[in-house]
Formats: C-alpha cells, structure tokens, sequence
C-alpha cells in the first residue's frame, strides 16, 4: 500500500543505521515490527500467572 507520510529526516536516518535498513519503507516496516512485537511480549507477560483455572502441581514430601 502506497501512504504519504511526513517523517523527521534525522530520526529516520538514524533507525536506518541502527537497525542496517537499504530503504526508507524497509526501515518504517522493522520499526512498526518492533512495536507490535514489544506489545504482544508486554500482553504475554501480563498474562503469567493469570489463568485461574490452572492447579499448582503437588508437592511430593521428601521420605
């Protein structure tokens, strides 16, 4: 999909070198990557110890 976009020339010369893009869009498209990657980490986090329907395991008593 073809979009007009106003983006700061620094900052996007900047993420190029860092994250090694050859293009503008290949830099636009690891940065919107990166974003959905970070929220879907943060959502699996919150999601750790949450399931109220899962039951510890019992503990065996040592003999």
């Amino acid at each position: 999909m073809k979009t007009t976009i106003n983006i700061n020339d620094e900052l996007l010369d900047e993420a190029m070198k860092i994250c090694g893009a050859r293009t503008k869009t290949e830099a636009i498209e690891t940065g919107l990557k990166e974003i959905i990657a970070s929220h879907q980490r943060r959502e699996l986090a919150n999601l750790f110890g949450s399931d109220k329907n899962i039951m510890a395991p019992g503990r065996r008593r040592p003999s």
